[in-house]
């Protein structure tokens, strides 16, 4: 009896980050029977319309090999969207996307920084790009589900950004979500610890055993 190629699941990492930084939840989804991989860049050296091209011949690979998912943390969500945005209409969509604290309008805290030299030297092109709502905007939905996953460690202050709204530290919940997405989940993680947390890899696990009832993995915890 031929048996079910495993599921496929591909993580991209956010702004300042490397493809390491998702090690501990790419660690869950491999006992639970996924074949993982990584995609990595580095903004200070990288515009985004090179990134999302690079991204893009990616997921035509891997949609070439069968079915697959999609993570996405913080920037790497948004160049996941804008990638899938690129694929050519007989490339197979993914089965779910997921977007760990990924913005999808304009940063408050990234327009905060976008004149400070420093910022500018270290995030480039991509962050320049989270501080533009026309081309934040411009970056359209994913037709695909969508699960967005929102951390609310965020301390309530009236100073910085956030104000009173609830946020991750980097992003607010507000910024990261939108009427297009499948479902939402709100976990108390730092933005930073999203990819790492267990509480994430529970939200993937319960969400891909509704599409796979067979899998054989047991069943998780939300978080929500």
């Amino acid at each position: 009896m031929q048996h079910p190629a495993p599921m496929q699941a591909l993580f991209v990492h956010g702004m300042g980050r490397s493809p390491l930084s998702g090690w501990p939840l790419l660690r869950q989804l491999r006992k639970a029977g996924m074949q993982t991989c990584t995609f990595g860049y580095v903004v200070t050296v990288q515009n985004f319309a090179p990134i999302v091209a690079r991204l893009t011949a990616r997921l035509s690979t891997l949609a070439s090999q069968g079915d697959y998912i999609l993570i996405g943390h913080s920037l790497g969500g948004v160049l996941l969207r804008a990638a899938l945005a690129a694929l050519s209409e007989e490339v197979r969509p993914p089965t779910h996307v997921f977007l760990l604290g990924s913005p999808v309008r304009a940063s408050r805290l990234a327009h905060k920084l976008q004149g400070n030299r420093l910022f500018r030297a270290l995030t480039g092109d991509c962050g320049q790009l989270l501080a533009n709502d026309p081309r934040m905007q411009g970056i359209g939905p994913v037709t695909a589900p969508v699960t967005g996953i929102a951390g609310v460690l965020g301390a309530s202050t009236q100073i910085g950004p956030f104000r009173d709204a609830p946020h991750d530290g980097v992003v607010s919940v507000s910024e990261v979500s939108a009427d297009w997405l499948t479902d939402n989940v709100h976990i108390p993680v730092a933005h930073t610890f999203l990819p790492a947390s267990q509480r994430v890899a529970a939200v993937i696990l319960e969400r891909m055993a509704r599409i796979q009832p067979q899998s054989s993995s047991p069943p998780s915890q939300t978080g929500k």
